[in-house]
């Protein structure tokens, strides 16, 4: 199971009742936070998810709504008493930009890892459960969208054990340990397991105009979530300016990427009611959303039957 949590989804500025844009995906008790504007902490209090488990940080630009809650967030995981390694990714330029911003937070508890983009090499990131691969879009500034898989492994075969001879004492070590060796053999899982299942994917993306990066990596996600800084057509204008979008636009993206599910979110501060707008999406991908600060929502693995599964989709508007 994949959870994610939306805590934030106001851009440029912080409202009443609307955190700066900021996302939390959690499996297997571990934790990736996507951006850390001011008052992510107060949104993830809000929201009722735990600090200590965050690992990794995916920063998708350096504007102050997106990276200026950094240094407290640093500092609250050490009252947390963390003391494991923290990796931050982000475009190039992210270890000068941390680097000045631990200014107002010396002496940290545990050691931070800084992992900046290059567009000329694979910087996929894999942990015990996601695979995490940013890239490229269109903003004012260097911006990175993310996308996040989390693999399934073939089912196992008895049968196919059999014929590959493998000891019976093997087979529960290589489903679960990987490659082993025995008597002098080598012994892999592809001798005991079937082909990759289906497993999860979600795609992030905010401040950028549509791009064609967007729609191959959110390529049949199970849950997309992307800007959407106005809603009303009219505003196209105002977007293409300042490197925003406007619904129609996010929902063309889902369209074409095939997602199961589109969720909205960094919305201008004028944008004060964003479902009132929400049929300029619906039209065009039925399955948008408005997100909301808190939304929360479980994706599990397909079944096996042939069918997709349903998301357990929690939260309130606050």
């Amino acid at each position: 199971m994949l959870n994610v949590t939306l805590l934030g989804t106001s851009g440029m500025m912080p409202l009443k009742n609307r955190w700066l844009s900021s996302c939390l995906l959690n499996t297997n008790g571990h934790s990736v936070l996507v951006d850390c504007g001011e008052g992510t902490q107060i949104a993830m209090k809000c929201a009722g998810v735990r600090f200590k488990p965050i690992d990794i940080i995916c920063i998708t630009h350096f504007h102050a709504d997106h990276i200026s809650g950094l240094p407290g967030f640093l500092l609250t995981l050490c009252s947390e008493g963390r003391t494991e390694p923290v990796t931050i990714i982000g475009p190039a330029g992210l270890s000068r930009v941390v680097r000045a911003l631990c200014m107002i937070a010396p002496n940290l508890t545990y050691e931070l890892r800084c992992v900046e983009y290059s567009p000329n090499e694979d910087q996929s990131l894999c942990t015990d459960s996601l695979r995490i691969t940013p890239f490229p879009v269109r903003h004012g500034v260097p911006c990175l969208g993310y996308r996040f898989d989390m693999d399934r492994a073939g089912k196992f075969d008895p049968e196919l054990a059999s014929r590959n001879n493998v000891p019976l004492k093997l087979w529960s070590t290589l489903q679960k340990k990987g490659a082993t060796e025995y008597e002098g053999k080598l012994y892999t899982p592809d001798m005991v397991m079937g082909p990759p299942r289906k497993g999860l994917r979600v795609t992030y993306t905010t401040d950028t105009r549509p791009t064609d990066s967007i729609v191959q990596n959110a390529a049949d996600s199970d849950l997309f979530i992307c800007e959407g800084m106005f809603s009303e057509p009219d505003k196209l204008a105002r977007a293409l300016e300042t490197k925003h979008m406007i619904f129609q636009e996010a929902a063309l993206l889902a369209k074409r990427a095939n997602v199961r599910r589109l969720w909205l979110t960094h919305y201008s501060p004028s944008l004060a009611v964003p479902e009132e707008g929400l049929s300029a999406a619906t039209e065009i991908y039925p399955a948008a959303e408005c997100g909301y600060d808190g939304k929360t929502i479980d994706l599990q693995f397909d079944s096996g039957a042939g069918e997709p599964p349903v998301p357990i989709s929690r939260g309130q508007n606050i």
